[in-house]
């Protein structure tokens, strides 16, 4: 008996030299290591052994049992170890892994074109701070106390003296308070109104702004460069207009109106923004001689700009963060 308990472990061995794989080790186990194996059952045959040879077979049984399993480990963490070697493999072969880089938002993009279309113009950038005081936002601005723009209502008061800027604009005070003529500059920025949100109405959105102030500067300077923005940005055979209109810090004024084509051919005239002769009273806010010196200012809307350009019919699409939306810009 105690020569077959020997034998068992001798065949354990050698069978364990065979085995290549996760596979056929399991069989090994199952075979010699399980419940019913051959060395688990052979300690259960320690019991039919004469008395007095009882504690020499259970002494061979589990040398015999803790050899095979310390091989049986040994092999185990071997082929475990190389099948996660195996895993790691990258197959240089294969198509890379897409990366999934972002981008600038679609606002972005079309802020950074504009600024590109003025650049080449020959304008500078300005930026101005979020938070205003009145002097800036209105009263600089030819815009009196009275002047309904300045009701709590329509604007997005933090005292009773500041806010959150309404409009670019406040922008272009502090370039002339801080340079003299001849001034050249674009102001893009974000604005603030407590606008009922739909379909094209946001309390927050972007402007840009541009402001020229120089000895003879007249409407013709200022039609002449809307006309090469609108054909740069929109195309060579882009349709506009003016329209009479009124604003308290040009004189005269006018709003600039799109010719737009939708998909269904329908053809209609929108709004773009705002535009004028920057009115005396301003110069004389900021200290510039309004005898000497003549100026133009216009205003567009960023987001109204990119809707038209791209087809978006909702501005409310450009601030929801839909990738699903974002990834077509």
């Amino acid at each position: 008996m105690l020569d077959q308990f020997e034998k068992i472990g001798s065949e354990a061995l050698e069978d364990l030299k065979k085995v290549k794989d996760l596979d056929s080790l399991e069989q090994f186990r199952i075979k010699y290591l399980s419940r019913k194996g051959l060395v688990t059952q052979m300690l259960s045959q320690i019991g039919k052994f004469p008395a007095e040879q009882k504690p020499k077979a259970g002494q061979l049984a589990n040398k015999v049992k803790g050899k095979v399993t310390k091989a049986f480990e040994q092999i185990k963490n071997s082929l475990s170890g190389s099948k996660t070697k195996t895993d790691q493999l990258v197959d240089i072969t294969l198509p890379g892994i897409p990366v999934n880089l972002g981008k600038a938002h679609v606002i972005t993009q079309t802020t950074n074109e504009l600024l590109e279309i003025f650049g080449r113009m020959g304008f500078d950038v300005a930026y101005g701070p979020e938070v205003e005081d009145e002097w800036h936002n209105f009263v600089a601005l030819n815009i009196p106390a009275e002047h309904p723009a300045r009701d709590p209502i329509d604007n997005f008061y933090l005292d009773d003296e500041t806010l959150l800027r309404s409009q670019t604009s406040t922008i272009q005070i502090r370039v002339m308070e801080n340079k003299k003529p001849p001034i050249r500059v674009v102001a893009p920025g974000r604005v603030y109104r407590p606008d009922t949100v739909d379909a094209t109405h946001m309390y927050m959105f972007h402007q840009l702004e541009a402001l020229v102030v120089d000895e003879n500067v007249t409407m013709v300077d200022m039609k002449t460069a809307i006309d090469q923005f609108i054909h740069a940005f929109f195309g060579p055979n882009t349709k506009w207009r003016f329209r009479p209109s009124f604003f308290p810090f040009t004189e005269p004024s006018a709003e600039i109106d799109l010719l737009w084509v939708d998909k269904k051919g329908t053809e209609q005239w929108i709004e773009m923004g705002g535009c004028g002769m920057v009115d005396p009273n301003v110069f004389d806010a900021v200290g510039i001689d309004n005898e000497k010196y003549t100026g133009w200012a216009f205003g567009f809307g960023i987001e109204r700009l990119a809707m038209r350009k791209y087809g978006i019919t909702d501005i409310r699409l450009l601030f929801e963060n839909d990738l699903r939306f974002l990834k077509q810009f």
